[in-house]
């Protein structure tokens, strides 16, 4: 508890000494502005005169913002410093869709990717869903939802993946069935031990 008020004070620190409407939007747009130019070479292979260029529309950027020129609404700054939370919080939901992906193994270039990826992407929209309390209240979509719906959903999932393996042909003849498949996964796990 005794980091909780180094932290909330570290914050205010942030906004009384202006970090959060100069240095911050400051370094994001000149280190933007930078490497793009960097990147595209539009002077050349001339770093002077990116760092100036980027120097100078970064400045642009923020000095009107602390001398109120920007008209009440279209503040750039206060623009961004309300969206990027926002955008990094995509940013997190997307790295949590790429996790249960690979969680779930998938290979990008199989059959069962679309499924897996709209699955994880229900799962990343529930759950953010709920952090932000979207499914709570008198209009709660997922009142249904119980510990018993989930089992039974595992349950029907996973026979649902065995009938699968069953029914599935050999693409090719050499090819095996998925019980052949399976036995071979076992001998190999037998012969490692």
């Amino acid at each position: 508890m005794a980091f909780a008020g180094g932290f909330s004070k570290l914050g205010y620190y942030f906004q009384a000494y202006g970090i959060m409407d100069f240095l911050l939007p400051f370094l994001l747009v000149f280190t933007i502005i930078y490497a793009v130019m960097q990147k595209t070479q539009i002077l050349g292979d001339k770093k002077n005169f990116n760092v100036i260029i980027a120097l100078v529309i970064a400045l642009l950027f923020v000095v009107p913002h602390l001398m109120g020129y920007y008209p009440l609404g279209y503040d750039p700054v206060q623009v961004m410093n309300e969206s990027i939370p926002s955008i990094a919080l995509v940013a997190v939901a997307a790295i949590m869709l790429l996790i249960l992906m690979g969680i779930f193994g998938t290979d990008f270039t199989s059959a069962m990717a679309p499924v897996i990826a709209i699955a994880s992407l229900g799962f990343v929209v529930y759950i953010f869903g709920s952090a932000l309390n979207f499914w709570v209240g008198p209009s709660d979509v997922f009142y249904w939802w119980t510990s018993e719906v989930t089992e039974l959903m595992i349950i029907l999932l996973v026979f649902g993946v065995i009938v699968w393996f069953v029914v599935k042909e050999p693409k090719k003849p050499g090819d095996k069935t998925a019980f052949g498949r399976i036995g071979d996964v076992l001998g190999k796990l037998a012969e490692k031990r």
